[in-house]
């Protein structure tokens, strides 16, 4: 009896982060993800990135050469650039998480026609987008990097086809609604509901 005991205690010191790992990696809903780093990009962010989807998702990450900003991806009124436009000219039929310092906007609605945003995801789809420039706002470079980490993990999520979640406020998965405190209160974790519904995919 003693070595099954012995096994119990071994199975509850699993580090939940593995267990994550082990979800993801025997699910494979995406076979590897190619990081566009559109202007100059801290290398310090991409290796962050790297590691948190491999983490995460049990996926592995291919870096691209960088890419320069084009007049035809910038909004009208501010210049920022258009997330909704990049989306569209870089969708592709293999999953490319796009990653840029510059600030980007998206359309919310007529009186928000630039919101400024962390990230966008195409959902369900391969493509999203990643900005670091509001993820800065009266942080260390310690807090940047968490913050970081939980927009790329959500917005891949969207990839995977899951929407804003409501079921938890702690979900990686809720709307942060342009408010940088959301994304503080998050922990890197999907709940119950969300890892549900990547499992069902």
């Amino acid at each position: 009896m003693q070595p099954q005991l012995e096994m119990k205690r071994l199975f509850f010191i699993i580090p939940i982060s593995l267990v994550i790992l082990a979800f993801f990696s025997f699910s494979k809903p995406i076979e590897v993800i190619y990081i566009q780093p559109l202007g100059n990009v801290s290398p310090a962010y991409i290796e962050l990135v790297k590691k948190s989807v491999k983490s995460f998702y049990g996926v592995n990450c291919t870096l691209q050469p960088k890419i320069r900003i084009t007049t035809d991806v910038l909004s009208k009124m501010t210049k920022r650039v258009d997330a909704d436009k990049l989306l569209k000219k870089y969708n592709s039929q293999r999953n490319t998480l796009i990653i840029t310092e510059y600030d980007i906007c998206h359309f919310k609605n007529k009186l928000k026609p630039e919101f400024g945003i962390f990230g966008l995801g195409l959902r369900p789809g391969k493509t999203c987008v990643i900005s670091t420039f509001r993820l800065k706002k009266e942080a260390t470079h310690q807090k940047t990097l968490e913050r970081l980490e939980k927009v790329v993990l959500h917005e891949i999520g969207h990839n995977l086809g899951l929407a804003h979640c409501t079921n938890h406020k702690e979900c990686m998965m809720n709307d942060a609604n342009g408010t940088i405190k959301q994304v503080d209160h998050e922990k890197v974790w999907f709940c119950g509901k969300c890892r549900e519904q990547i499992k069902n995919k």
